[in-house]
């Protein structure tokens, strides 16, 4: 297999902040990207070679847009199968479009990890009222009911703590179909970050810890702090789900622990991660430079991490009473600031991320939170 080397054209279908990051890798080894997605003046646009503004059903213009790549890859997975099948007509798609079409389908997700005998969450599909009724009657209280498709962040999910919840939660999800989940008491969420290149090779990230706040990742620290073997055991499981899926490229597991110790994949996501930001300033080799590196062929580059580091996300509510302290955070010596270039901050909205690194994963994550804190704090 020829490896595609620097100079090369990188496509990148999506344009957001996943996208900004591996392309700032990517042309760092030399490499062009063109990005192309339904938006202009984008994160991933601001710093490609190309940026091509078009629909993702428009596949004309796809097919046009890979003509001119070496290799397509994505930086989110809600991209239509139908446009990973025409840019895989005229070059490489890597993952492959049916690495996409089941990661990016919560039901077709949970199937395939079923059927292949990792562990989830207890879950039945669901398609109407009385579907719910009775998935509610096996499962039990509370469940969480949640969109097949199209969702990410906490968006279409919706918890049900008692049966007669579920008329009100089927009318407010407004979905055909839909999954719903027992609902599980977890100790914490983790995550293994991993790639995959196109002769098998693996490497991975460890696990990472995770905190949420309103469905949205709020900090995430590595080391995790779990037992030793639990982290072996995460790690085995992604490479399992990497091998199943036979994913050329970056994939991250996204797993419940709970509180009886036992790990419970929560959803799997077929690029760089959220989580796994802290590895272009903590590690040897960042998640999106792995990516690239996958992709074309080349080999895959150590992930030793260099010292514990914690990840915060800084959300567009940073700027409810005007811009943020940016002196403020960069007071801190060991902390790094990145921000998207995203026009128009928003409640929720990824606008940027801080990483601290320190002695160990839980001094990192409070010098993180403190850098964030200052942001916002006015003398």
């Amino acid at each position: 297999m020829t490896a595609i080397l620097p100079g090369a054209v990188i496509g990148v279908l999506g344009s957001g902040q996943l996208g900004r990051m591996f392309a700032i890798a990517a042309r760092r080894m030399g490499y062009r990207v063109h990005t192309f997605s339904p938006d202009n003046d984008t994160p991933t646009g601001q710093v490609a070679d190309r940026e091509v503004q078009g629909a993702y059903e428009d596949l004309d213009s796809v097919r046009e847009f890979a003509r001119q790549t070496a290799v397509v890859t994505f930086e989110f997975e809600n991209v239509p199968a139908a446009t990973a099948a025409a840019a895989a007509i005229e070059t490489f798609v890597r993952p492959e479009g049916a690495v996409l079409h089941t990661t990016q389908h919560r039901l077709r997700e949970k199937t395939f990890l079923s059927r292949a005998g990792f562990p989830v969450a207890p879950f039945v599909a669901v398609r109407s009222e009385a579907e719910l009724a009775a998935a509610l009657a096996t499962l039990g209280t509370p469940a969480v009911l949640k969109t097949a498709g199209w969702g990410y962040d906490g968006k279409g999910q919706i918890r049900i703590d008692a049966p007669e919840g579920a008329a009100a939660a089927w009318k407010k999800l407004a979905a055909a179909e839909a999954v719903l989940e027992a609902f599980i008491d977890y100790e914490c969420e983790v995550s293994v970050i991993a790639a995959r290149g196109l002769t098998g090779q693996f490497a991975h990230y460890d696990v990472i810890q995770n905190e949420h706040s309103r469905h949205i990742l709020d900090v995430s620290l590595a080391p995790a702090m779990i037992p030793e073997a639990l982290a072996r055991e995460a790690v085995e499981i992604a490479r399992g789900v990497l091998e199943q899926l036979d994913v050329v490229g970056v994939l991250c597991v996204e797993f419940f622990l709970t509180r009886q110790g036992r790990l419970l994949i929560n959803e799997l996501a077929p690029r760089p991660h959220n989580s796994g930001h802290l590895s272009f300033d903590a590690c040897i080799t960042s998640q999106f430079e792995q990516q690239l590196r996958a992709i074309c062929g080349l080999p895959l580059g150590s992930t030793e991490l260099l010292r514990p580091a914690a990840m915060a996300n800084l959300l567009g509510d940073l700027w409810q009473h005007g811009e943020p302290r940016w002196e403020a955070a960069c007071r801190f010596p060991d902390v790094k600031l990145h921000l998207y270039g995203k026009m128009g901050a928003r409640p929720g909205r990824k606008m940027g991320h801080l990483t601290a690194l320190a002695a160990s994963g839980e001094q990192a994550a409070a010098r993180v939170r403190d850098a964030r804190r200052s942001l916002t704090e006015r003398s």
